[in-house]
């Protein structure tokens, strides 16, 4: 083998490398990042003055906004203790295909506590403390914290009145023993009547760990109280 053929072979299989790193690192930007839209419906049934039972389901399109890619439902109670106070005990069943020919499927048990009160002016600030158990299939079983801090404010466009909102929310996950999830959330509510309430909201995720984990996400959310 002369010394151009062996020079031509060399240059062809660095170009090979140099093509292939690049799609590899191109496919691997691709699946950390999504477009999705958000669609939450959840149904509240008063047991008495003081509990709701509620029934929970969600509808998450992503890949591009092309398809299903998270479907759950769930089911779970809503407790007063006292004026400012609430806990709410959940489990959820969640089915994921997040990524093409990857699929997941987890039981989710949560507990979260909400302490949330006016703070003068119109607003109102909230703070929701998570703890879930997320029972996992194919990946291994995790626990997480989350922590979420909402400022509201209500405001009139005509005779409709609207609430805005703004939140921030961090995960930390046991099984990374660190911090891996940040979202940023607002939008615009309104209550249509006494049993409708609806929602509209944009939301960024940015997360360290989760194929993919960096979201932009239009989200609707849908409360009835029966």
């Amino acid at each position: 083998m002369n010394n151009s053929t062996r020079l031509g072979r060399l240059t062809f299989l660095m170009l090979t490398l140099l093509v292939g790193s690049k799609f590899a690192r191109g496919q691997g930007l691709l699946d950390r990042h999504d477009t999705q839209i958000w669609n939450d419906t959840v149904v509240a049934i008063e047991l008495n003055k003081k509990v709701d039972f509620l029934l929970a389901g969600t509808l998450r399109i992503g890949r591009g906004v092309e398809r299903p890619v998270d479907e759950r439902f769930g089911a779970g109670f809503s407790i007063k203790l006292g004026k400012y106070v609430t806990f709410v005990p959940a489990w959820y069943y969640i089915a994921m295909q997040p990524l093409k020919n990857r699929k997941a499927y987890e039981n989710r048990l949560s507990f979260a506590v909400t302490v949330k009160g006016p703070i003068g002016k119109g607003f109102t600030l909230g703070n929701r403390s998570l703890f879930e158990r997320r029972l996992r299939t194919p990946a291994i079983d995790s626990t997480r914290y989350r922590d979420r801090l909402q400022l509201e404010h209500p405001f009139h466009i005509g005779e409709i009145k609207m609430n805005w909102f703004m939140a921030d929310e961090i995960f930390y996950d046991w099984s990374f023993h660190a911090w891996v999830r940040n979202r940023i959330n607002m939008g615009v509510g309104h209550n249509f009547n006494k049993h409708v309430y609806g929602e509209i909201y944009y939301l960024r995720q940015n997360d360290s760990h989760a194929r993919p984990g960096d979201l932009h996400v239009i989200g609707t959310g849908l409360r009835f109280r029966l």
